[in-house]
């Protein structure tokens, strides 16, 4: 019997017992070298120290001044509590713009992932039924089309469509040379029936290039054999977009709804530049112009960080139930089947 048998305390003593680094799996312990040590403060600990001073602590800061009344522009203030947020949630014009910025977080990434999803199929896969797979003639020409407008920047795109819209402006001149009159004038932007219609465009015409090129470099990694096989099992163009392409890249299209929710859920720039005002009758306002007019216009800095709260919890919760939608429609585990 060795030692150890013989002792079995003096064995689990051994093991506890310290040895200046950590256990590996095999039961060795890896010293603390300079070089790791080194990695961990570089690519650890740097990045974490930079997300909680850039992200966590102004996060905090924004929480406290939501509970106090500071004008943002004197170094005096008073905790008032909750009573920020109670005034906002009795405020009908702040109920109107959390209300849009919901809508838009609906329907923005709905269209936009759809078009995009359909362009990526056609340049990828939606070519000929026979022969080798591969997308529509010319498909390159088709995604530096579509991808164009992205490299824009958001306020010169506002300022353009803004012109277009305008009464006098490109659309209702074109609309006219088709014979559609009853346009020669119509305030697209000033109608509070088709505001808020024009500034989805906009924004979804604005970001359809750049998500399509991320599905087609998605769909690029499904195997060419995969395809292939659809097409021998008789699967027709529909069948194969929604059992094999859609299923594949399912973790970048719950990417790409996540991000353009956020992106929905401020749009400040897209709105700001269309609809400065907000619209007719509010019907485009947005949080986050009522928080910039409520911060800067009356200087009530402690109303508009609760603003600033509600509106980053209301973007977690998106967050959050993309993921939670995406389970419970079993996602992995129709990609485990596929």
């Amino acid at each position: 019997m060795t030692a150890a048998g013989a002792d079995p305390g003096r064995a689990i003593a051994a093991t506890l017992a310290p040895s200046g680094g950590r256990k590996t799996a095999g039961g060795r312990r890896r010293k603390l070298t300079v070089d790791y040590v080194t990695f961990m403060v570089v690519f650890l600990g740097l990045p974490l120290a930079i997300f909680l001073i850039f992200v966590i602590w102004p996060f905090i800061q924004a929480v406290f001044y939501s509970l106090t009344d500071w004008s943002g522009f004197s170094p005096e203030m008073n905790i008032i509590g909750v009573e920020n947020y109670i005034r906002l949630f009795n405020d009908d014009i702040f109920m109107i713009a959390l209300w849009n910025n919901v809508l838009l977080a609906i329907v923005v990434p709905l269209v936009t992932i759809v078009l995009s999803l359909a362009l990526a199929t056609m340049v990828t896969v939606g070519g000929p039924s026979h022969g080798p797979i591969r997308g529509l003639r010319n498909s390159s020409f088709y995604r530096v089309v579509s991808f164009f407008p992205y490299v824009i920047p958001a306020i010169i795109i506002g300022i353009l469509w803004s012109q277009i819209y305008t009464p006098g402006g490109l659309l209702n001149g074109m609309l006219g040379l088709v014979g559609l009159d009853m346009f020669e004038s119509f305030p697209w932007l000033g109608d509070e029936d088709t505001a808020m219609g024009a500034t989805i465009f906009v924004i979804v015409w604005s970001f359809v290039g750049f998500y399509m090129v991320l599905f087609v470099a998605a769909i690029k990694g499904v195997p060419a054999e995969t395809y292939e096989a659809a097409r021998i099992d008789g699967a027709g163009r529909a069948r194969t977009a929604f059992s094999i392409t859609i299923p594949l890249i399912r973790d970048n299209i719950q990417t790409a709804y996540i991000y353009l929710g956020i992106l929905a859920l401020d749009a400040f720039v897209y709105m700001q530049a269309l609809n400065p005002g907000g619209g007719p009758n509010n019907s485009t306002l947005v949080m986050s112009q009522q928080l910039f007019r409520t911060a800067f216009n009356k200087g009530e800095f402690g109303q508009a960080s609760a603003m600033g709260v509600i509106l980053a919890v209301v973007t977690l919760i998106f967050a959050a139930l993309v993921f939670l939608v995406n389970r419970l429609t079993g996602g992995r585990e129709e990609r485990g089947r596929v």
